[in-house]
């Protein structure tokens, strides 16, 4: 029975390598996306409603007493009550309540989600200023304006003292509450790395041995340390801030002769890629060739060097060649 080398099979490989390319964006799609959900949800559509219900407040004419005169009409297809109230027109819903025959049309046109044979007067009215007042695109567009707005005051607010006096009280509550507490301090983790500015700029990545003799980590160089142990070593040395998987948000900060130090030829961001990955995303200019790619790049170099050593010859031997036929017969 033949044994597997354990290699993918191409099919395989193929699918895998599709995978790789399109999980990606769309899981980053996805995400906005849920994300999104979540702002209608809780924030924007509260927002529509309250706005949307100040306004009915405002432009309701809403009568429960019938009119002296009630006559039939037909509204699109409906057949439905009429009267006069203060030479208006209105019309009775199925609630025993009148407005007036032109929100009712309006509505009528359009409904949307409103069921006008069951609705109240507060639901037309919502359904007609929806229509008429504020849109879902011109909502949209003001809500992400004064979204924007808010959380523009709401920084200002916190970087001064009274709003981070308020936010420390506010994640001393939140600490003594149990599982609350766990959940909060992950998610503000993750959302400091991303969205709080670094204060420190990394500039050089380097791999240090710690936390004992030949086991290497990354960290980034932070400064130079303190003039003491300058002193006290006899050397220059480096802070160097040791990030920890998968959250480089998080990590310590240790102090090492320069000389133990070995400046790697890769950026900030792809040590943060390596850090979060664990180790898997490798940097392209520092990653281990296999044993096929070992051969293949050994080939390709012994076959440059051989044209290197060809162009030689022939350089040599038309030098030769210029020379003997400069030479007198």
């Amino acid at each position: 029975m033949a044994k597997k080398d354990g290699k993918p099979r191409p099919f395989r490989r193929a699918v895998l390598a599709g995978l790789g390319v399109l999980l990606p964006p769309l899981l980053t799609l996805a995400l906005f996306l849920w994300a999104w959900s979540l702002v209608e949800s809780y924030v924007l559509d509260p927002v529509d409603w309250a706005a949307r219900s100040t306004v009915v407040a405002f432009i309701d004419d809403v009568h429960d007493e019938s009119p002296k005169e009630v006559k039939s009409s037909e509204i699109g297809s409906t057949e439905v009550k009429t009267g006069l109230i203060d030479s208006t027109e209105f019309v009775q819903l199925s609630t025993t309540q009148w407005i007036p025959v032109e929100i009712y049309r309006s509505v009528k046109s359009d409904p949307g989600d409103t069921d006008l044979s069951q609705a109240n007067a507060n639901d037309v009215y919502l359904r007609y200023v929806r229509l008429n007042y504020l849109k879902r695109p011109v909502v949209i567009v003001v809500f992400l304006c004064l979204f924007v707005i808010v959380l523009y005051i709401l920084g200002k607010f916190l970087a001064a003292g009274i709003g981070r006096m308020t936010l420390r009280l506010f994640e001393r509550v939140i600490n003594h509450v149990p599982i609350i507490r766990n959940v909060y301090s992950s998610v503000k983790q993750v959302t400091d790395f991303l969205f709080t500015e670094r204060e420190m700029e990394f500039n050089r990545v380097v791999a240090v041995q710690y936390p004992s003799q030949g086991i290497w980590s990354i960290g980034f160089v932070t400064g130079e340390s303190m003039q003491s142990l300058h002193d006290s070593i006899g050397e220059p040395v480096l802070s160097v801030l040791m990030p920890t998987s998968p959250m480089p948000a998080t990590g310590f900060t240790i102090t090492v002769p320069k000389s133990r130090t070995i400046d790697l030829g890769i950026t900030v961001d792809q040590a943060i890629q390596f850090v979060v990955s664990c180790g898997v995303v490798v940097p392209i200019n520092e990653q281990v060739l296999d044993g096929d790619s070992s051969e293949v790049k050994g080939a390709v170099e012994s076959v440059v060097a051989g044209l290197i050593d060809d162009s030689s010859d022939d350089s040599s031997d038309s030098s030769t060649l210029t020379n003997t036929a400069d030479q007198p017969s």
